[in-house]
């Protein structure tokens, strides 16, 4: 009798459960917002130029992003924000500029130079195409200018190898190219985090409202996804590190009722460590809840074409001319 009563009570938690899991996933979760510009309406993702495109042309340099509309014409463009000592929001990668100017050349190889070291003035002297190698190795913008042109930052300028602003950016593309998407990165932490998304905000509200609802900015800083959150909610965001594992991980676990984030892009990996992450249920669900999935860095054609068949939104790459080429001949 008592092993009956057990069996009974344990058929009815394990019932309970099941009925419990059934309905977590049958339930439509909440969409993060009505129409997302992000995601991918048609049957190939869309193309996204990761620094413009630095296979093909110095990254983060308005060549770059030129370069990609017009001989690629790329849905999306993809960039790395940092503030300067007098406070404008440019355009680069890395902290330092040493891996891709020519600021050693004029001020010496012994120190790392950062760019919240120099004002934007300072930062346009230098020659952000210098140490470009193209695809036959070699490197065209070497010799633009040298040490005593007199004229090198005009010269510079003309050639589209200076530093960017953000503002000329959006700017540069607003008038011809009201479709165009952004991914943009703050990369500061604290304070000056906070001092980028302020400009950012003003940017997109007051400056280039038409690209309001087209940029999603991203950061790996907690801090800064809060803030974003919290002070800048109007704006579009990508999941930071933290919340794109909890998406994962509640994705796994199949209740990802109870993750209520509401950022607009996935923005993953196509593995880490030993975890695939481009099984379909990923993308299957964060199109429940109308959150864009999109991959980087992909420089490889077997990958692309992977992805491609998996329906993702969109595809960030180094090199924009080869995915353009993938997706005309994918069928």
């Amino acid at each position: 009798m008592k092993k009956h009563r057990k069996l009974k009570i344990f058929g009815i938690i394990l019932a309970t459960i099941i009925i419990f899991f059934i309905i977590i996933n049958v339930i439509p979760p909440t969409k993060v917002m009505k129409v997302n510009p992000f995601i991918n309406t048609n049957d190939k993702p869309m193309l996204c130029a990761h620094r413009g495109g630095s296979i093909t042309n110095p990254e983060n340099t308005l060549k770059a992003y030129k370069n990609s509309i017009n001989d690629y014409q790329v849905d999306i463009l993809e960039t790395d924000l940092w503030l300067t000592k007098d406070g404008h929001l440019v355009l680069n990668h890395d902290e330092t500029i040493n891996r891709t100017s020519d600021v050693e050349v004029l001020l010496g190889a012994d120190k790392e130079y950062k760019i919240e070291d120099f004002t934007l003035e300072e930062l346009q002297n230098f020659n952000f195409g210098y140490k470009f190698k193209d695809e036959n190795g070699n490197y065209p913008y070497k010799n633009l200018v040298d040490i005593n042109t007199t004229n090198r930052k005009e010269i510079i300028k003309e050639n589209d190898l200076s530093i960017v602003e953000a503002k000329d950016l959006f700017g540069y593309f607003y008038q011809n190219n009201k479709d165009l998407l952004f991914i943009v990165e703050i990369k500061n932490p604290g304070e000056k985090g906070f001092a980028a998304a302020e400009i950012l905000d003003d940017l997109l509200t007051n400056v280039y409202p038409d690209y309001h609802d087209r940029v999603v900015i991203g950061t790996f800083h907690n801090e800064i996804e809060k803030c974003l959150k919290n002070e800048h909610s109007s704006l579009l965001r990508g999941a930071s590190t933290a919340v794109a594992t909890k998406f994962i991980i509640t994705q796994m676990l199949k209740v990802n009722i109870f993750d209520n984030d509401n950022f607009a892009c996935l923005q993953i990996p196509t593995s880490q460590s030993i975890l695939d992450l481009t099984w379909d249920t990923y993308i299957k669900r964060a199109h429940r809840r109308n959150i864009a999935v999109q991959y980087w860095t992909i420089n490889e054609e077997s990958e692309m074409k992977k992805l491609i068949k998996k329906q993702c939104d969109a595809i960030m790459t180094d090199d924009p001319g080869l995915l353009r080429k993938v997706l005309n001949e994918y069928k």
